[in-house]
Order: structure tokens, then sequence, then C-alpha cells
């Protein structure tokens, strides 16, 4: 089965368009979203989670305690190193264990903001990167997320850019709003039907 993976910086779009091909019948395995279950649901990383940032990191009833993460990694780059080390692997694991489920799709779709950054895109035999300029982004985030500038920036000089990850990916689909999103989505999709790999 192709598996394509696609990525954006924040803000450019990439669950938007993951949900365009959704709409063409193609499974989508968001790794963000995986992430958050695999931190409540996976024993061996909730195990690491605890060792790594102490007992406090989960309440009684076995939720994530957010607050005790979230102040520990928050503007302190090498306790999210930390944090991303162990959480990646788990979310690794469940998207060998969903992969499975979709034999019969023609590709799959693994979305992740950090694509790059995690290698997770060795897992995959294709890439696509979501692109817009970063004024649009900006105001995009703000608008979705309530969110101060300079903290969207903070989040972007985590990402690597977008010129270096456009070196990377195998695709780009242009979101800024001047060329269609749909088409160039359509155009992929026509392609990744007829790959075979």
């Amino acid at each position: 089965m192709l598996k394509v993976g696609i990525t954006g910086n924040i803000g450019s779009g990439k669950t938007t368009v993951s949900k365009i091909f959704e709409v063409l019948s193609i499974p989508v395995f968001y790794a963000d979203d995986a992430a958050k279950d695999v931190m409540v649901n996976d024993p061996i990383l909730i195990d690491a989670i605890k060792s790594t940032f102490g007992k406090a990191s989960y309440f009684d009833d076995g939720s994530l305690n957010r607050k005790h993460i979230a102040a520990i990694v928050f503007n302190n780059e090498a306790e999210l190193d930390k944090l991303n080390a162990i959480v990646h692997p788990a979310t690794f694991r469940a998207f060998d264990n969903w992969l499975p489920k979709h034999q019969n799709a023609p590709y799959i779709l693994k979305e992740a903001a950090l694509l790059f950054e995690s290698d997770s895109y060795k897992m995959c035999d294709k890439t696509i990167m979501v692109t817009a300029p970063l004024e649009m982004r900006i105001k995009r985030v703000m608008l979705r997320d309530n969110l101060p500038e300079e903290e969207i920036l903070k989040r972007e000089a985590r990402q690597f850019t977008e010129e270096k990850k456009l070196q990377l990916a195998d695709y780009a689909i242009n979101n800024n709003e001047k060329e269609l999103v749909i088409s160039q989505v359509l155009k992929l999709h026509h392609q990744f039907e007829n790959l075979v790999i």
C-alpha cells in the first residue's frame, strides 16, 4: 500500500487539505490526535512519562495532567525534546497498528506537523508539503486559536522552515488563497491512485 505523508507549518492548512482527501475516501492517520491518545492509552509510554516527568504527570483517574507537563516543557527546549523522544515512538506504534485496518484503500495519508522533524517521513513512500505565506498563516492561527503573534512565531521556530521542508517533500500544495486547493488535491489523488509501490 502506498503511504503518503502530509505536513505543513503552523497555519498552513494541512488538516483542511487532509479532510479533502478524506472526502475522496482516503484514510488519514492524524499523528497529533494519535499522540494525545497514546499518552493516555499506551502503558509503555505512560510509564516513560511518569519516570521522566514525575507521577504528577497523571491524575488518579488516568487522565494526563496537561498543566503539569506544559509547565515543564513550555519554553524549555531540552525538556520538550525529551517528551517528543518518548511520544514519537509510541505514535509510530499506533500508526503501525492502524495501517492493517486500511489494507483495501488505494493509498493512505499520514498527517503530521513534525513529519520531517520526527523522521516519520521515512515510513512514507511519498510526502506532500502544504504551504502558505507566513503572514497569512499567522492571521489564520490568531483567528483559530486566539494566540498572540509572538507565541505563533515561537511555535514556528520549533519547526523546520518551509524552504527546508519543500526541499525534502515530493509534492507541494499551495494554500495561499490564490490557487484552488481542491484541484491540486484531485491532481495528486489521481497520481497516487496510479502509483504502484
